[in-house]
Order: structure tokens, then sequence, then C-alpha cells
């Protein structure tokens, strides 16, 4: 078996390799909904095990680490060794851009002039530095970059629901128009299609997320800019794909480039994925290949070969070549637009976004944006639909993250999902009956539009759907006299701010469908302390300090003073500790 023929096997186990975990991809996707057993696989997020950027920004900026994620170092590892393989075999990001770009077909003078490097590759490397700086200080803006937290929350919110609606749709329409041609009917095909996605892909109710048209329109210009040069995003922006470059210097499998059997065709150059210059052996770039073989198997004449090369063999190869006032450049400008992050007072909880209303189970806000990777694997695991990507309400440091709205969906009491899939733990695992008593906001009434005290209509959906064992909706009866002047005794609704966890399903299945009459927002939210104005214990301190002869101005400072010791200092101060655990 010759060179060339063993050559094009491998790149067929690459494509094979590239298909199968494309394939494990959209699994993970069906596979995440709400399970019957109540415990997801722990396979949901097992793209995200293995990236060492997430494992790296999240250490960096909440001082904490998931043993899971410590999976990374096995690709460091392995691109330490083999250079990187991960893009070129493993990422299903690649490997969509990968299947776009062959759609890529410009003339061969055009790809051997334009298939090169050139110094737009060091970008991704710049990139890498300012996001590495911002979760130095706190902010863990991998999320928005990182190719994982794209795919999964592309495909979460705009993909798989896109899909479905096209298929529902596509199939109740043509049920109801029945086309046929004599005895053949179309539905015979149609439904038994639509049958089996209902049953083994779309097991949940269709999802629809808010802000999904601007995430759908970047996923698109990702996938389409393959079409301006091959594996555009790959080449010049993906911060992973520039952390495997820094480890990717001297691999164990370099390319070996005879200069006697070369033609200077170009035909390696025009192939190559990361333009790695495979055509010049003295400024091939390792750090760009992605040892797709492709430039080995499409030679030919044998002049571009794979040997094995032991580390400390000497072979020239093109520097990484990074500009020191690029990089200094480059984690100013991290420091600048995290600075620009944190101005504004709900970034230094000074006020509260009361819709900005977080899953249970949540870390204090700034814990939260430390950790979140904006995956969107909560959104898909919930069952109600009831989690979102926020677009402003959390700021420009919280986009995309979750949050509940409660007119979409509400927060199933049985429920712990959101926590369980989260692999960051920017969403803790908790115990169902931990999540039962978790309180995640406040529900209120609005009495000009809720039936019994503005129209004098009896009313009682919200107390029937309250799913605590002691209804935190209860009513009082109330003497109201109609137009006519009739009076009548009504049962007015009133919240319990001691019971109510804020789940929203009171506001979800009101009967106003276009303003709830009942609304849930953040406050008494457990996770802060200065976002809670029911306060018991403050109340009862208050009330024990303020005896015993004080005046009112002593009572009044006391009364602050108990306030201050029961909300705490809030989250409005950087956390700069170095302390790392792993737990």
């Amino acid at each position: 078996m010759t060179y060339q023929s063993r050559v094009k096997a491998v790149r067929w186990i690459r494509r094979a390799s590239q298909g199968g975990f494309l394939l494990f991809f959209l699994w993970t996707l069906v596979a995440a909904r709400h399970p019957e057993s109540g415990q997801p696989s722990a396979l949901l997020g097992g793209f995200f095990l293995f990236d060492p950027l997430v494992m790296i920004a999240t250490a960096l900026a909440a001082h904490a680490l998931p043993v899971a994620l410590l999976f990374g170092c096995v690709t460091l590892v392995v691109t330490i060794l083999l250079g990187r393989v991960f893009c070129g075999w493993v990422c299903p990001l690649g490997t969509i851009n990968t299947m776009v770009s062959a759609l890529r077909t410009p003339p061969t003078n055009v790809l051997v002039s334009t298939e090169r490097w050139t110094p737009w590759h060091r970008a991704k490397y710049y990139i890498l530095a300012a996001l590495l700086v911002m979760s130095l200080f706190g902010t863990h803006a991998i999320g928005y970059l990182d190719p994982f937290s794209i795919l999964y929350r592309s495909a979460v919110t705009t993909v798989l629901p896109g899909v479905q609606y096209a298929v529902e749709e596509g199939a109740t329409s043509v049920y109801h128009a029945d086309p046929h041609v004599g005895p053949v009917h179309a539905t015979s095909v149609t439904e038994p299609a639509y049958r089996f996605m209902r049953q083994h892909v779309f097991i949940d109710t269709r999802q629809a997320f808010e802000g999904s048209t601007l995430i759908a329109a970047i996923f698109a210009a990702i996938v389409l800019l393959n079409l301006v040069r091959k594996r555009f995003w790959c080449r010049y922006l993906c911060p992973l794909g520039a952390l495997l470059g820094c480890f990717a210097r001297k691999p164990l499998i370099r390319l070996v480039k005879n200069a006697e059997d070369c033609r200077q065709c170009g035909i390696c150059k025009t192939n190559c994925q990361g333009a790695a210059d495979p055509d010049k052996p003295e400024e091939w770039q390792p750090s760009e290949c992605m040892l797709c073989m492709n430039c080995a198997a499409r030679c030919n004449w044998g002049a571009g070969r794979f040997a094995v090369f032991p580390p400390w063999k000497k072979q020239e190869v093109a520097p990484l070549d990074l500009s020191r006032r690029m990089l200094i450049g480059s984690g100013i400008a991290g420091v600048g637009t995290l600075l620009a992050f944190r101005l504004t007072p709900e970034a230094q909880g000074r006020v509260f976004n009361p819709g900005l209303i977080r899953p249970p189970g949540a870390r204090s806000e700034r814990d939260f944006l430390e950790r979140c990777v904006q995956c969107g694997l909560c959104m898909k695991a919930c069952p109600t639909n009831a989690l979102h990507p926020t677009f402003l309400e959390a700021g420009i440091e919280g986009m995309w993250t979750p949050r509940l709205v409660p007119m979409l969906g509400y927060c199933e009491y049985e429920c712990t999902v959101c926590g369980q899939v989260c692999p960051t733990e920017a969403i803790r695992p908790l115990p169902v009956d931990e999540k039962k008593t978790t309180k995640i906001g406040l529900a209120a009434f609005d009495v000009t539009r809720c039936l019994p005290y503005a129209y004098g209509r009896e009313c009682m959906i919200c107390e029937e759907h309250c799913p605590l064992p002691k209804k935190a909706i209860y009513f009082v009866e109330t003497t109201v006299t109609l137009r006519d002047g009739v009076t009548k005794v009504l049962k007015t609704p009133r919240v319990d701010p001691n019971l109510c966890i804020g789940c929203g399903i009171c506001e979800n299945k009101c009967v106003f469908r276009d303003k709830p009459a009942v609304r849930v927002t953040s406050a008494n939210e457990a996770r802060h302390a200065r976002n809670q104005p029911i306060l018991p214990m403050a109340e009862e301190a208050v009330e024990t300090v303020g005896a015993g002869g004080a005046t009112g101005g002593e009572r009044e400072e006391r009364r602050r003073r108990v306030t201050r010791m029961a909300a705490g200092r809030g989250n409005g101060s950087l956390d700069f500790g170095l302390k790392t655990q792993i737990r």
C-alpha cells in the first residue's frame, strides 16, 4: 500500500470522525430535554468538558473550577503531541464550516492567490488575549466567541425550533390540502415521517425564544463567511483555535516537503483548510495546520508527506511571530471593555432589573456571570420553555445568559434539570427539596387589571395553579358595590411574600394574555440580600431595637443598621482573589 493510498485512507477516517462528532452533537440537542427519570445524561455538555478554553477562562474568572472541566487538559496534551487535530477531527462547528466551504468554487488561479497565510491569522490570538485578560478580572466573555457556546446557543434557540416549526407546519399544510395523484396521496409519505419525528426527535412541545433573530443572524454570518474564505471563522476569529495553536508549535506529526519532487502547482495550498502554507517547507505554519491531510492526499507527485518528528529534532517552520505591542494592546482593550461593562448601576449592584429572574440555583449575579458561558443548554432542557436568552436585561456582560420569562413559561415545581445540565455550575444543581424553597422572585397583583379588583368578577385561576402545599396566594373577602347598586362579596387575591417563591405560574396562567394582572419580578430573590424587600427577620429585629425608650433618631439609626446587616454588602465590589477551588 503506497503512502498516497494510506494518507487518503486517513483522510476518510478524519471525515468519518467529523461526521460522528457532528451526529453526537445533534444527539445531545435532542436528548437535552426533561428526562422521565429526572436525571439528564452526563453527556449533554460533553464538548464543554474537553474545551480547554472554557476550563482556563472559568478558573481565571470564578477562581473555582468544576472538576469535570479538567478533562480539557486531555485536549491540550493531544494538541501538544499531534497538533490541532481537535479543530480538524472533532469540532462540530469546524465540520459545518468545512461542509459550507466546499460550496466555494472560485477559479484555481484565485485559489492559489488567496489560500495562503496572512497577518490576519494573528487576529484570533489577539482576541484570545483580550478575552483571557477579561476573565482574569472576573468577566467570563469567553461564551460570546467559544465555538461550542456559539453552536449550542444557535442550535438551541434558532436551528432546532426552526426545523421543528417547518416540519410541523409543513406536515399540517400537506395534511389539510391532501394533494394526490389518483390513489397516491402525499400524506402517505409526510404523515409517517411526521410521526417518526414527533416520537424520536421533536418529543417536547415546540419551543420559541426571545432574541433568537440576532443569534440566528450571527450564526448565519459565521457560516456564510466560509464562502469568502475557507473555514473563515477557524482561521481568523476562533479563540479556541488560537489557544490550541499556541500549544501546537512542535507537534510529533509534521509536514515534510521534498523540494525535488515539488512541481510548484499550488494544489496543496488550495486544499489546505487552515491556509498553513504547505507549499513552503520553511514557512509551514504548524499552529494553523488542522491535520486534514488534504495537501498530502491531493499531491500527485508525493512531494508532501507527514512524518513523525521527535520533539527535540529541529525543523525549520514559520514562527508564530505575534506582536508584543498588539498583545499588550489587546490586554488593554480587554480591561477597557470590562470597565465599560461595569459602569452601569445594574453591574455595580445598585439597582436590580425587575425582569431579570434567574433560574433556581443561579449564583449571585457577579459569580453567575463569572461562570456562565451562554450555551443555552438550560434553556433547551427547561420543560416549560420558561428560560430565554437575555438581551440587555443583564447588561452587555450578561447578554444571552438565561432568565425566566413567566409570560412564556414557568418554573416547574419538581424540576431541577437546569442546574444538572449547566457545564460550569453557574446554576448549582439543587436537590429537589431545596429547590422547592428557593426564592427566585415575588408575585404582585395589578389591581387595575385583576378581575376581582377592577371589574368585580370572580377569578381563582392564579390560586388554583399555585404549586405550593400551602398556597402562596390566598383570598380576602371584600364587599363591593356594582354599577346597578347591588353589593357583592368577592374573594380578592393576595400574595404571602413569606411563601411565594416566584415560580411564575400565576402570571403564566393569568386570563390576561397581553399584560397579566399578576406579575413576577426579581424582588425577594434568595441570591441577593439587597434585593429582598420582604425581610421578616429584619422587621422583627427593628421592632426589638426600637423598644426601650429610644428616641426617634436613635430608632431610625438602629433601623438603618439592622437593614444594612440584613442586606449585606451586595455584589457591587470586584473580587480579585487568586485562590482557585476545584470541586
